[in-house]
C-alpha cells in the first residue's frame, strides 16, 4: 500500500488542486496537493493548520477527510482537548522495564532498531514501539529527538491511544488496523502539529492477534515518500522473525532491506566493563563490542560506580542536578540506562551488579592502588575521569582519583614514576609532586627545573 493509497483510504484526493467555490466560512473549498507533504511541508501544514481551527470550531473542510474529523470528535467527547498535551500515564517508567520483559515484541526489538533506529548525536526521528492497548514501551532516538518528545510526555509508560491522548498514528493504526500517516494538523493536540508520525500494526502471524504498533516520528521535514515503505517492511520482519519457533532468527537470513542510517545495535551478551577515563565513555561487552555512552549516562554509572550500596533517585537527582532537578528524569534515564545494560545495573537502589562492580578503568586504577601496586595504577590511569562532565559531583570524584594516584606516586619515593606522574594531564599541576622530585633528584636537576616552571605555584613565585 503506498502514501497515495493510504491518504485516497482517508478520503485526500492527492493529486487535484483548485476551486470549488465557497463554504459556510467564506473559505474558498480547495481541496490540497497530497504531495505538497514532501516537496514543501510548510506550506502543507499552514493549510492543514487553517482546516483544523475551522473544523474543531464547527466549520467542515475538505482537506480533513470524514474519518479522521470524525476521530476528532470522538477524542474531544472523551475529554481531551485541542490544546491539550499531557497524555494519561498508565505505568512509571520503572515498571515499564518488567513489562517489556514478559512482551513478545522483546524479541524482534534489537531487529527493528537495526531497521529504523537512528540514535546518533544527528538523529532526527524517534522510534516507538506500544503494546496493543497504545502503551508506549519502547523508544530510540537522538539526545534531542528524546527531549523534544519528553516535551510532549511521549514516553514510556503512556497511553497513545485514542483515549489516551487523542488522534494520531498511533491510535488511527490500533483503530483501523492498517498502516497510517498523520501530518502536522491532522493530530487533534495542537503541540503535535510539529510532528509528522507514520504508524503499522504489528500481528500475531499464527493468530492474527493484535501485539502492538510500530511508529516513526519526527519533525515535518523528515517524512518522505518512502517512510511508509519502510515502516511497513519493518514490521514485516518483526513478523516473520515471530513466526519462528523462538523469534530469533537473524536478519542476514532475511531479504535485503535497505534501512536508514545505521545505528549501533545492543549486544545480547553481559557487561565486562565501563569505559570512563577520558572524553569517550562506553561500556565494554563479553563479545568485545564497544557501545558509546553518552554524557550523562556514564555521570550516573560514575556515581553508580562510586558507591556499592547504591543510589536512590532522589539522590541522584540532587547530585547531578541540584534542586532544578526532578526524580522522574533520573528515573526516565535509569531507564534507558537499564535497557542498555540489562542485568548490569539494579533497582531500588540503583547500583552496579556485584560483579561489574569497580570493573570500569576508574575503579581498576583505585583497586590497583589499594593492592599497593602503585606503578601498574599510574599505567592504568590514562585520562581524566569523564574529562567533557562540568557535573560538581563528577568533579569531586575526579579530584578525590588524582588525590588518590598522587599521593601513592609521592610516596613511593621513585623519581621515574614522579615524573612519569607529572608528564600526565592529572599530574602536572602537582606541586608537591614537584618538590618530592627536587628532592629526589637535587634542585639543579633540569627535569625538576622543568616541572617547577610548568606550575602554577612556581609562577606566581617568580612573579613575586
Amino acid at each position: 500500500m503506498s502514501c497515495i493509497t493510504i491518504a485516497t483510504q482517508w478520503g485526500f484526493q492527492p493529486r487535484y488542486t483548485g476551486t470549488a467555490g465557497k463554504d459556510a466560512a467564506g473559505q474558498e473549498d480547495t481541496v490540497l496537493d497530497y504531495g505538497l507533504r514532501f516537496s514543501d511541508p510548510a506550506k502543507y501544514s499552514r493549510a492543514l493548520r487553517r482546516a483544523h481551527e475551522l473544523v474543531i470550531s464547527g466549520v467542515p473542510r475538505p482537506e480533513i477527510p470524514t474519518n479522521l474529523a470524525d476521530s476528532w470528535r470522538r477524542s474531544m467527547a472523551l475529554g481531551i482537548s485541542p490544546d491539550q498535551h499531557s497524555p494519561r500515564h498508565l505505568h512509571d517508567v520503572s515498571d515499564v522495564l518488567e513489562l517489556r520483559r514478559e512482551h513478545r515484541l522483546q524479541q524482534v526489538m534489537p531487529a527493528l532498531h537495526d531497521l529504523l533506529a537512528d540514535d546518533s548525536s544527528s538523529g532526527r526521528h524517534l522510534l516507538v514501539l506500544t503494546d496493543a492497548s497504545g502503551e508506549i514501551l519502547w523508544r530510540v532516538g537522538s539526545p534531542d529527538v528524546l527531549r523534544r518528545a519528553d516535551r510532549l510526555e511521549f514516553s514510556e509508560g503512556a497511553d497513545w491511544s485514542e483515549a489516551g491522548i487523542g488522534t494520531n498514528a498511533i491510535s488511527e493504526a490500533l483503530l483501523t488496523g492498517q498502516p497510517v500517516q498523520l501530518f502536522s494538523a491532522e493530530h487533534l493536540v495542537r503541540t503535535h502539529h510539529e510532528w509528522a508520525c507514520t504508524a503499522a500494526p504489528i500481528t500475531d502471524p499464527a493468530t492474527g492477534r493484535l501485539l502492538g504498533v510500530l511508529d516513526v516520528s519526527g519533525p515535518l521535514d523528515t517524512l518522505s515518500a518512502d517512510t511508509l515503505r519502510m515502516v511497513r517492511c519493518a514490521v514485516r520482519v518483526a513478523e516473520t522473525l515471530l513466526g519462528t519457533h523462538d523469534g530469533g532468527a537473524s536478519l542476514g537470513a532475511l531479504p535485503s532491506i535497505r534501512a536508514p542510517r545505521a545505528s549501533v545495535r545492543r549486544p545480547s551478551v553481559g557487561v565486562e566493563s565501563l569505559e570512563l577515563l577520558g572524553d569517550k565513555p562506553a561500556a565494554l561487552f563479553a563479545d568485545g563490542s564497544r557501545v558509546p555512552l553518552t554524557l550523562r549516562r556514564a555521570e550516573i554509572l560514575a556515581l553508580l560506580d562510586s558507591r556499592a550500596q547504591g543510589w536512590s533517585a532522589e539522590e541522584l537527582t540532587y547530585e547531578l542536578h541540584g534542586d532544578a532537578g526532578t526524580p522522574q528524569a533520573i528515573r526516565t534515564e535509569m531507564f534507558r540506562v537499564r535497557s542498555m545494560l540489562g542485568d548490569a545495573v539494579e533497582s531500588s537502589p540503583y547500583r552496579l551488579a556485584a560483579d561489574l562492580t569497580r570493573r570500569s578503568d576508574s575503579g581498576r586504577v583505585l583497586r590497583l592502588l589499594r593492592e599497593g601496586l602503585v606503578e601498574e595504577a599510574l599505567e592504568a590511569y590514562t585520562a581524566p575521569l569523564l574529562s567533557r562532565s562540568g557535573a560538581m559531583t563528577v568533579q569531586l570524584l575526579r579530584d578525590q582519583l588524582d588525590l588518590a594516584v598522587g599521593s601513592a606516586v609521592r610516596a613511593s619515593g621513585d623519581a621515574e614514576m614522579l615524573i612519569r606522574w607529572l608528564s600526565t594531564d592529572m599530574g602536572r599541576a602537582d606541586f608537591e609532586a614537584v618538590e618530592a622530585l627536587g628532592r629526589l633528584s637535587g634542585r639543579g636537576d633540569a627535569r625538576y627545573l622543568s616541572f617547577r616552571a610548568g606550575t602554577s605555584d612556581t609562577g606566581r613565585n617568580l612573579l613575586g
